[in-house]
C-alpha cells in the first residue's frame, strides 16, 4: 500500500474509535509497575490490584509478553489447584549504565531493568581535572563496562550520580547538561553521552543516590523511614518518607550544609564549621602548633595533611583530633536533631569517608541528636553508620535510572514499541544530536589554586 494511502487509512480509522495503543498503553503501564512493585506476582494478583478484569489482564500480557518486557516461563507453587504462572519483569532484557562523580574517584557500573547492579569499578580522578579529560575517561569506562558484559542485552539508558543539586522533576530524559556543576558550565556532558551512547540520560546529586543505595541495599533496607547525612566538604541529607525518596518542588531537599551554626564564638553554615574543610584546616593548625604530635610529624617529614589523616590521628588516640571531629559531630547533630523531631524517622545513617574512619563523629552526633530530641522521637530510633561505602552511590543510581525508566510518563510513550530507544521524543533528540555538530566547550579557567 503507497505510503499517503496508508496514511489516510490510519487517519480514517483514527476517526470511529481510539487505535489500539491509545487505549491499551495506560493499562499496560500500570500493568509493568504492578509487576515491579512486587517481582515475581500471579495473573490473579495482577487482575486483583489492577481491577482491569481478567480478559483485559490476558490480553496486556500477552502484548507484554510479544514485546520482550515480560517473562511468565516459571511457575509457583500449588495452593489445591494447577499452578500458577509466574509473571516477571525481564529484567536481563536491556542494560542500564550507571557513574559516579565524587569529588575525587570516579565509580561505572552496569545493572539490569531492575536496578540490580551487576557490575562496579571505581578509580581514583579528580573532579578538578578539565571536564574534557574527565568526560572522554568517564566515555572511555562505560564503554568498557558495556564490552565485559556476555549479555546480549542492548543499553536502554544512563543513570549519572553527581555532588551538586540536580534541579527538576522525574518524569523526563535529560536533553541538556544542568547546572548541577559550577565549575563545568557551559561543558555539554549530556550531549556528549547522548551521541556516543544513544541512550536516554538521567541525572540526580551524589546525596539523592546515596540515599536510594542505603534505602534498597544497606541499613535503609525493610524501613519506610530513614533521613541520610553524607559528610565531605559539602553536609548534605536524603530524606525516604513513605518508602519513597523525597525531592521537594525542584530537587532540592536536604541542603542542611546551608544552615548557619554556633561554635563558641565562630558561627557559620554548617559546610564551613563541620564539614572537611574544618577539619583539614584545623587538623593542619593543630600539626603546625604542635598539638598533634602525629600530625606534626607528618608535615615535617614533608607530607601533605588531608581530612582523613586527621580522622586516623584521632582513631590512634591523639586528643586534639578527637575534639576536631567531635566538635563537627556536636554541629552536624544539632540540625539533625531539629530534622529528627520534623522527619521522626526510623533510621538515621552516616555516611562519607570521615564517618567511615572512626567512630568519634558518629557518637557525637547521637549524643547530640538523643540530648536534644523528644523522647518519644528517640524511643526507637536507630544511629548508625552506611553499611554500602562507595557501592552506595552506584547501587542508588542503579535504582534511579530504572525508576525513571519505567516512570509512567515516561513509560506510556515506549511500552508500545518495547523499548525506550524508541520513544518517540527521545528519536527526535537523537536524530538532532546527530545531525548538528556538537557545540563548542567553553573550558573554564582553573580554580584558584589548582595545579
Amino acid at each position: 500500500m503507497p505510503e499517503d494511502q496508508t496514511a489516510t487509512t490510519t487517519a480514517v480509522r483514527g476517526k470511529g474509535r481510539p487505535r489500539v495503543a491509545e487505549t491499551a498503553a495506560p493499562s499496560m503501564v500500570e500493568l509493568v509497575n504492578l509487576i515491579r512493585a512486587d517481582d515475581p506476582t500471579t495473573r490473579q494478583k495482577l487482575e486483583r490490584k489492577s481491577e482491569l478484569g481478567r480478559a483485559v489482564v490476558a490480553d496486556r500480557l500477552t502484548m507484554l509478553a510479544d514485546l520482550g518486557l515480560i517473562d511468565e516461563s516459571d511457575t509457583g507453587p500449588a495452593t489445591g489447584g494447577r499452578a500458577p504462572r509466574l509473571v516477571r519483569l525481564a529484567a536481563r532484557r536491556g542494560r542500564l549504565l550507571v557513574a559516579t562523580l565524587d569529588q575525587t574517584a570516579l565509580g561505572v557500573g552496569v545493572a539490569d531493568l531492575s536496578g540490580n547492579l551487576l557490575t562496579e569499578h571505581h578509580e581514583k580522578f579528580e573532579l578538578t581535572a578539565p571536564p574534557q579529560a574527565l568526560a572522554e575517561r568517564l566515555t572511555t569506562l562505560l564503554h568498557w563496562s558495556l564490552e565485559r558484559q556476555t549479555s546480549p542485552a542492548g543499553l536502554w539508558g544512563i543513570s549519572l550520580s553527581v555532588p551538586g543539586t540536580v534541579p527538576g522533576t522525574d518524569s523526563a530524559f535529560l536533553t541538556r547538561t544542568p547546572p548541577a556543576l559550577p565549575a563545568w558550565e557551559g561543558f555539554p556532558l549530556v550531549e556528549m553521552l547522548a551521541r556516543s551512547f544513544g541512550a536516554p540520560i538521567w541525572m540526580r546529586s551524589s546525596v539523592d543516590t546515596m540515599t536510594m543505595g542505603e534505602l534498597h541495599g544497606g541499613a535503609g533496607k525493610g524501613v519506610s523511614s530513614m533521613l541520610f547525612v553524607k559528610v565531605g566538604r559539602r553536609i548534605g541529607a536524603g530524606i525516604v518518607s513513605d518508602g519513597r525518596l523525597y525531592r521537594g518542588a525542584l530537587g532540592a531537599t536536604g541542603l542542611i550544609g546551608a544552615i548557619p551554626v554556633h561554635s563558641s564564638d565562630r558561627s557559620g553554615t554548617l559546610d564551613a564549621m563541620a564539614g572537611s574543610d574544618m577539619i583539614l584546616r584545623e587538623g593542619r593548625l593543630a600539626a603546625e602548633t604542635g598539638r598533634c604530635p602525629i600530625l606534626a610529624d607528618h608535615l615535617h617529614r614533608g607530607g601533605e595533611i588531608t581530612a582523613i589523616d586527621v580522622a586516623q590521628a584521632a582513631q590512634m588516640g591523639d586528643e586534639a583530633c578527637a575534639e576536631i571531629l567531635t566538635t563537627s559531630g556536636r554541629l552536624i547533630g544539632q540540625v539533625v536533631a531539629t530534622l529528627t523531631n520534623t522527619l521522626n524517622p526510623e533510621v538515621i545513617v552516616l555516611s562519607g569517608s570521615i564517618v567511615q574512619t572512626n567512630d568519634i563523629i558518629l557518637a557525637a552526633v547521637r549524643e547530640a541528636v538523643y540530648g536534644a530530641s523528644h523522647p518519644l522521637v528517640t524511643r526507637d530510633l536507630r544511629i548508625i553508620r552506611s553499611q554500602m561505602g562507595s557501592s552506595a552511590g552506584l547501587v542508588g543510581a542503579a535504582r534511579v535510572g530504572a525508576e525513571l525508566l519505567f516512570a509512567p510518563d515516561f513509560l506510556k510513550d515506549w511500552v508500545m514499541q518495547g523499548s525506550p530507544l524508541l520513544h518517540p521524543g527521545f528519536v527526535a533528540f537523537h536524530a538532532g544530536l546527530n545531525t548538528t555538530p556538537p557545540p563548542p566547550v567553553a573550558v573554564p579557567p582553573p580554580r584558584k589554586g589548582a595545579p
